[in-house]
């Protein structure tokens, strides 16, 4: 019986009654110091839910984290899956490959493994999935106990099913000590300590006088196994001159009862101790070579310290693990390690080991971790690879292999999502090195880590710095990554570095060269270049989608030009020349290739530019659902800068609708991310984010609060803050020169025109360059705000009809209608107006619907609010909503849609279900029809 644990049981029961009466799913992470009854409430839970006295079936998975298996990449999610092993091959092909490759299992796909499994967090995907199957014949329980000594592949898997667990009846359980499982965002439960009535419940049963009784309560402070250990009245009870925490004096009491065991069994503990696993022929093989064996074991079992089974033995609790390894000297602890790793079949196991029996610095010990860290990072256990890199540079005698060692523990901790312990490592490399090409090497990951802290100036100058001592086939994609990262801070000296040395390298690139010009304002040459390139990307992309049948499917195509991971660069390409066809073709191609393969971590960043594309084309909810999912998954990977600059892509959509206060919930909360990711570098980066250089979100934000004032007709207001912003560097990009627009507008409107003529001069000269139909309609817009003539709008209203950004257009036909009106042509003024109308109110833009339908009303049309229709019924739905929505009416099952969405079928089910309502219909069958009726509509006619 539990004692002082009522309220735990009563929420955990209520959790497992949900996920079997309601199939709702459900987390909970359990803290706790050692001994105070974790792992006694989880057994309590599995026993409680296998009782199946009232009918309602329960399948229940299990997990214990050992410490010895730390090391080993999904050593837990093994444990936790080998007895359901047998429903992988069920799932999709990529999610089905990751788990075999994670758990080291044959299958139909495992030579395509080393193919699709790419990202670390697909097995999670994975795992999510088979849960949520298992779950289709029974609720599931999923108990991870001890959950501070999980490897770090299998952590990562866990919690990023257990953030997506929605409506597929699971219940996922943790159990950690309070240091462990920090910010997972996860609901949580703190196991306080016991009250005197309830610990003196739990010695109720023993034959103890009062005053021990009362001394026991005393010392043990409520410590449920310090209560039952002291309570034995066997040696190590507290003699009350110990001011030692009770964790550390349980220890004690433990280490007195082994002292008092035979030799022989003491020796057998320590095997197992030191074994940690439980393994019986790892044991056994290592007690050979001592003269012990299993039945050494039996003083200890009697004493109730280990259990054993007929294939393992464990210790009855992690404490007296911690009892009999220290309590033992170091001679005798290094002398088992060696006998296990030389009984070891397992060669991580063995690793470990040789590695736990070190004196000092061994090269074959350090290159046999390497091999570990090396199969752990082909399993993308990239925490765990890093961790084993770092140890083995820690004993390599020779300075140029540590080096290679610490550069290879920086690539992995980079890899797995820690970009300030992997800076630390690249510095401790760099100090031991003096070789250029291996400096070069280690100058990418610490870009790398400069950009993820959201400093991209820091970034490319690191790069362009080592690029010269870069081997000559290392440069090249050196010099490339610093262009870009030079680029998108708008840092033109390292650009033209960059590209000048590419030049002289014979290894020219159009790209960069397209960048160096632009950012020296040459139009002319740049956009051409850069134009070409998105092209060949697009041909790249059509070519392949030939190939494979017509549908898009990921395959490259045979030129070589354009591989698929670099579709984003052009697709960035694409929103930088406000190419938005282009732009949105090829990032949701990419979108569909990451989604397809089950590569997590590349999403963010892809779906960040196809919400760029969406909102430049008005698909401004498409956009919020990219955006929305982008920052859920940039939560799990990590990485806040990224989750800034998904702010300021949904801060143009609330500029647009006139919320003011979502667009300071945004930009504030944007400004917080990108001080954290500089914090998680350390202070200098820090320091250069909030210097006078600034991020580029700043003048994104500015141009944004500019966008909103002005169409709040707040003109001084929104002058001020184009002026801000216009000191931004990149002056080349689309969303800067549609910034110039604006701020042409709010100068006219605020009576100071001379301010915006050089501000159009450099729009015209971009647009002219670009040659994109929005642009030039965008111009002529300007040129008439400036001349107050008619021809330049009529001109502007023409051009608009070749382009597709709706918002501009609906801008243009209101002031071309106001210009009308003022100028006495009323029945003219009514047709743009009605247009602009229709469009601003499609687009929920308020305050700018709202000047268009007064134009209106005063020119003696109507402007009333368009009527509700099936397209209006859309906008009620959640952005997951939609996308779920917009897949299931296309044809797409709730299977498929929960892979495309990294979710499971059962929360699929449950968004349609709760969509069904809102628009009006009861089933799946009912959404081809409302496609129908919407058959115009954005959302259900672009993906």
């Amino acid at each position: 019986m539990l004692y002082g644990r009522e309220q735990e049981q009563a929420h955990l029961t209520g959790m497992l009654k949900d996920a079997r009466d309601r199939r709702r799913s459900s987390v909970l992470l359990l803290r706790g110091e050692a001994g105070i009854g974790k792992s006694a409430l989880l057994g309590w839970f599995a026993e409680s839910a296998e009782a199946v006295g009232d009918g309602a079936a329960t399948r229940v998975l299990r997990l214990a984290g050992v410490e010895a298996e730390a090391s080993m990449a999904f050593a837990g999610l093994n444990q936790l899956l080998w007895p359901v092993r047998d429903r992988i091959d069920a799932l999709p092909a990529p999610q089905a490959a990751a788990l075999r490759a994670a758990l080291r299992l044959p299958g139909p796909a495992e030579g395509d493994a080393a193919d699709v499994v790419q990202d670390r967090f697909t097995t999670g995907l994975a795992l999510l999935t088979l849960l949520a199957d298992l779950a289709d014949d029974a609720a599931v329980l999923c108990l991870v106990d001890d959950a501070q000594w999980l490897d770090t592949a299998t952590a990562e898997a866990l919690l990023f099913a257990a953030r997506r667990l929605a409506a597929e009846g699971v219940v996922m359980v943790f159990a950690t000590r309070d240091a462990a499982l920090t910010a997972t965002g996860l609901p949580e439960a703190q196991l306080n300590r016991l009250e005197d009535c309830q610990a003196r419940w739990v010695l109720a049963g023993l034959d103890l006088p009062q005053p021990m009784r009362d001394r026991i309560v005393r010392e043990a402070a409520g410590n449920p196994l310090a209560l039952l250990e002291f309570g034995a009245g066997r040696p190590g009870t507290p003699d009350g001159s110990t001011p030692l925490p009770v964790p550390d004096r349980v220890v004690a009491g433990f280490q007195s009862r082994i002292g008092a065991l035979p030799e022989s069994t003491r020796l057998m503990l320590l095997i197992l101790a030191a074994e940690g696993r439980g393994h019986m022929p790892s044991l056994l093989g290592a007690a050979r070579a001592f003269g012990v064996g299993l039945a050494d074991l039996e003083e200890a079992e009697r004493a109730r310290l280990v259990a054993v089974t007929g294939t393992t033995a464990a210790f009855r609790h992690p404490l007296i693990r911690a009892a009999s390894y220290q309590g033992a000297v170091a001679a005798r602890r290094i002398a088992v390690h060696e006998a296990l790793a030389a009984a070891a079949e397992d060669p991580d196991c063995r690793a470990r080991h040789r590695a736990s029996s070190a004196l000092s610095a061994d090269e074959d010990v350090a290159a046999e971790l390497q091999r570990a860290a090396e199969r752990a990072q082909d399993r993308t256990g990239h925490g765990v690879a890093a961790a084993l890199f770092r140890q083995a540079a820690e004993l390599t005698p020779g300075r140029h292999a540590r080096t290679e060692r610490l550069a290879a523990a920086a690539r992995a901790t980079l890899q797995a999502g820690q970009p300030a312990e992997a800076d630390e490592l690249a510095v401790r490399a760099a100090e031991l090195t003096t070789d250029p090409a291996e400096h070069a090497r280690l100058g990418l990951v610490r870009a790398a880590v400069e950009f993820e802290r959201g400093d991209p100036r820091a970034a490319a100058r690191t790069l362009v710095e080592h690029a010269a001592g870069a081997a000559s086939a290392d440069a090249p994609g050196l010099l490339r990554t610093a262009a870009a990262y030079a680029w998108t801070a708008g840092e033109a000296p390292a650009v033209l570095r960059a590209a000048e040395l590419l030049r002289a390298s014979g290894r020219d690139d159009e790209t960069v060269q397209g960048m160096a010009h632009l950012v020296v304002g040459d139009y002319a040459h740049g956009l051409p270049l850069l134009a070409g390139q998105v092209a060949k990307a697009r041909k790249a992309l059509r070519s392949s989608s030939a190939l494979s049948g017509g549908a898009w499917s990921g395959g490259e195509v045979s030129s070589g030009v354009w591989p698929a991971g670099d579709r984003i660069l052009a697709a960035r390409v694409g929103l930088v020349l406000g190419d938005d066809e282009a732009a949105l073709e090829l990032a949701s191609a990419e979108a569909v290739r990451c989604r397809a393969q089950g590569l997590v971590a590349a999403l963010p960043d892809v779906l960040q530019a196809q919400a760029q594309a969406q909102i430049a084309v008005g698909l401004h909810q498409d956009a919020e659902a990219a955006a929305a999912e982008a920052i859920a998954l940039a939560c799990d990977t990590g990485f806040a800068w990224r989750q800034g600059q998904l702010g300021t892509v949904l801060a143009r959509i609330a500029a647009i609708e006139g919320d003011e206060n979502r667009l300071q919930e945004l930009t504030a909360a944007t400004g917080t991310a990108c001080a954290a990711g500089a914090a998680s570098g350390g202070t200098s980066t820090g320091a250069r984010v909030s210097g006078a250089e600034g991020p580029s979100w700043r003048w994104d934000a500015a141009s944004a609060r500019g966008l909103l004032d002005l169409g709040h007709g707040r003109y001084d207001e929104a002058l001020r803050r184009f002026d801000e912003a216009g000191q931004r560097p990149q002056w080349y990009t689309a969303s800067a020169m549609l910034s110039s627009a604006d701020h042409v507008e709010a100068a006219v409107r605020a009576g100071h025109p001379e301010e915006a003529r050089p501000v159009l001069e450099r729009l015209r000269k971009w647009a002219q360059a670009g040659r994109q139909p929005w642009a030039l309609a965008v111009v002529l817009r300007c040129e008439a705000l400036l001349s107050d003539e008619e021809e330049p709008y009529a001109a502007a209203v023409r051009q608009h009809e070749q382009a597709m950004r709706p918002f501009e257009r609906a801008r243009t036909e209101l002031l071309y209608g106001e210009w009308l009106r003022r100028a006495r042509r009323r029945s003219d003024a009514r047709v743009p107006l009605r247009s602009a109308v229709e469009v601003f109110e499609r687009l929920r833009a308020a305050p700018w619907a709202e000047r268009a339908r007064a134009e209106l009303r005063a020119t003696g049309g109507t402007g009333t609010a368009a009527e509700a229709t099936a397209s209006s019924m859309l906008d009620r739905l959640t952005p997951q909503e939609r996308q779920v929505v917009r897949l299931a009416s296309e044809g797409s099952s709730s299977r498929e849609i929960a892979a495309h969405l990294f979710l499971s079928p059962r929360t699929v089910e449950y968004h349609l279900y709760k969509a069904y309502p809102k628009l009006g219909i009861s089933s799946r069958r009912e959404l081809p029809r409302l496609r129908a009726t919407v058959a115009g509509d954005d959302l259900l006619r672009t993906r």
